[in-house]
């Protein structure tokens, strides 16, 4: 089982209550992983969504999920992502509503191919040439500040590094790799960074600078400085879950199969919706919402 490590700078108090936006280097396919354990550990699990590519929700099962779970879709076409992300961030507004956002600037996992063609587009451009990360996106981090503008606490600027060589997928669901996880991450009151567009987006690019140099210096070194170790998580804890989830989906796929036909007309017409809504980016906030609104109505009432 691989080792958690982290480093957690602290530009104020931590606070575990906190709305985060988190910006992250994208080193692999499966880092949001990594993003989901460290969720969990810090009791966040259920609050964290993902701005994600668009394809990905199209995935059979895991799409729907990542539209209930309020996902932000992107085709990586800033006219096209614009009011989409807009519309989305316009639901997670709500200072009550407990949210990490996370927010992978590169647009896309990083490869030597890749980062040569940033490098390239660096120096032509006149920005900083990056050695371990892309050049980050900014529109995408400026129009998340904009549109949470009031209701969020911090940002967190999370470098990932893994021990060795970077796991994909299969190495993760057979246990191979990776060995250790280094996690560094900067805490930022929101209120330290800039409001406009313009300097929120040098503040962007400033941080991958300093990820670069993180991960320079973790290649040399094998760690991020001072940083310290995460406790193992509860075996039993995991283990309860784990059955939990099991049981649940062994109980309902018996339900589907061999219950009585008005549960099976049920469960053929909530897959054909959300197939449909998948297909036609239908996102689901608006029931979403209703409910929320009718949750805090009933407790302002009863207080």
């Amino acid at each position: 089982m691989w080792e958690f490590l982290r480093r957690l700078e602290h530009c104020s108090a931590y606070s575990a209550g906190e709305r985060v936006l988190l910006i992250a280097n994208h080193r692999t396919e499966v880092d949001w992983m990594y993003l989901w354990n460290l969720a969990l550990r810090k009791g966040r699990l259920g609050y964290i969504k993902y701005i994600l590519k668009s394809s990905l929700m199209k995935l059979p099962l895991f799409g729907w999920g990542f539209h209930i779970l309020e996902f932000i879709p992107v085709e990586r076409k800033w006219e096209t992502d614009e009011p989409v992300m807009r519309n989305m961030l316009s639901t997670f507004t709500n200072p009550r509503d407990p949210l990490w956002l996370a927010v992978f600037p590169e647009g896309t996992d990083f490869t030597e191919e890749k980062c040569k063609k940033s490098k390239k587009f660096a120096a032509e451009a006149g920005l900083p040439v990056l050695e371990n990360v892309l050049l980050p996106k900014t529109r995408g981090f400026c129009a998340c500040l904009d549109a949470l503008q009031g209701s969020l606490d911090a940002v967190y600027d999370v470098t990932i590094a893994y021990k060795h060589q970077c796991p994909s997928f299969l190495d993760n669901a057979f246990g191979v790799d990776p060995s250790e996880v280094h996690i560094h991450i900067r805490r930022f009151p929101v209120e330290k960074i800039p409001a406009s567009d313009s300097e929120a987006a040098d503040w962007l690019m400033d941080a991958f600078q300093l990820k670069d140099q993180l991960l320079s210096d973790f290649k040399a070194q094998g760690h991020f400085p001072n940083q310290g170790k995460e406790e193992e998580l509860s075996t039993l804890k995991c283990l309860v879950n784990f059955t939990v989830v099991i049981s649940l989906t062994v109980y309902f796929t018996y339900l589907t199969f061999f219950s009585s036909i008005w549960l099976k007309i049920y469960v053929g017409l909530s897959c054909a919706y959300l197939s449909f809504a998948t297909y036609f980016k239908i996102q689901p906030w608006p029931v979403l919402g209703f409910l929320r609104a009718m949750f805090y109505t009933k407790k302002t009432r009863s207080e």
